[in-house]
């Protein structure tokens, strides 16, 4: 998949996609055959991290 290069336009598209479909952050990044370290590496720049009880970054 395809991700945006824009660190805010990632947060929406990945926060959407754990509110929508995925239980965990995990779950995610296996069925998408992304990089977890890679999203919270990038999403870390905008002072976001993934809030496991949530289930979202914030």
């Amino acid at each position: 998949m395809d991700l945006p290069n824009d660190r805010m336009m990632l947060l929406s598209v990945i926060n959407t996609k754990l509110r929508d479909y995925y239980k965990n952050l995990d779950e995610l990044c296996d069925d998408l055959n992304i990089d977890k370290a890679d999203i919270i590496s990038k999403l870390k720049e905008v002072d976001c991290e993934y809030n496991e009880e949530l289930n979202r970054f914030i």
